[in-house]
């Protein structure tokens, strides 16, 4: 313990950390329920549907070759209802719209690089949520936008990608492209609290940015180990860890190889 220094890190050994300085009271957000939401859409004129949203056509487009992919993911909340739940305190039904917007990428007939901006305006139904009403009312020296205040009370975290993109002719005979979006969208019920936790005090103050001097390349290139030339095998053990475990025994033959199996386990035949 004597060169034990307290600083963030991984805790491997909790029997070496010291026993902390105070009982601290912090405010931070604490998540009462969270659920996940799974979407794969594709373009279909019309009313969206879980399944379809009419916003993943873009603009007609210039001579487009080769779709690239998609990039720069972002979401906003534009707004949310709370349905109170009869004879469950604290549920609420909750229907959410919000935004996702993105940049996709394309090559056209001269292979110049470019971008087509999307932004798809959803309506999400959660069903069930536990959502309560804070009961304490807060006030403070700076001036907040009540509604502002409301909406941190739900967070949404997005992981979306496109899972692929066609170039076709709407009914004007331009050229568009077509987008298959999926995502993974997590709603999370917040409130802000007072939470007593063990401290140990600030943290130190860090050590100094290294710069990294400039090295010769080949010098470097020197002191790289030389790579493994061939990927990993994917090959069956040889003789079962486990002899319940769904391998060949000892005197049995894999169809699948070409090589008998010559082992010395202990499994009972």
């Amino acid at each position: 313990m004597a060169n034990f220094s307290l600083r963030p890190g991984l805790i491997t050994k909790e029997s070496c950390l010291p026993e902390p300085l105070e009982l601290v009271c912090v405010e931070v957000p604490k998540v009462f329920d969270q659920c996940l939401i799974k979407r794969c859409l594709k373009f279909k004129e019309g009313c969206d549907t879980k399944h379809t949203d009419e916003e993943l056509r873009s603009n007609p487009l210039d001579n487009p070759k080769i779709f690239l992919g998609c990039r720069d993911f972002n979401i906003k909340l534009l707004s949310f209802d709370k349905i109170p739940l009869k004879c469950e305190c604290g549920y609420n039904r909750l229907i959410i719209n919000f935004t996702i917007s993105f940049y996709a990428d394309f090559l056209d007939d001269c292979g110049n690089h470019c971008s087509e901006l999307f932004e798809i305006n959803r309506t999400e139904t959660v069903p069930r949520l536990y959502c309560p009403d804070s009961i304490a009312r807060t006030s403070s020296n700076c001036v907040t936008n009540s509604e502002d205040a409301i909406n941190d009370m739900l967070k949404l975290e997005l992981v979306a990608e496109c899972l692929d993109g066609c170039f076709t002719e709407d009914c004007n005979c331009n050229c568009v492209l077509d987008v298959t979006l999926g995502f993974f969208l997590i709603v999370k019920c917040q409130l802000v609290v007072q939470l007593l936790m063990p401290s140990y005090g600030y943290c130190p103050v860090p050590k100094p940015c290294k710069e990294r001097p400039l090295e010769d390349p080949c010098k470097i290139f020197n002191k790289t180990p030389p790579p493994k030339f061939y990927p990993d095998q994917r090959l069956k053990p040889l003789c079962p860890t486990d002899c319940e475990e769904d391998f060949p025994s000892c005197d049995e033959e894999d169809p699948s190889l070409n090589f008998d199996y010559d082992c010395d386990c202990d499994c009972e035949q």
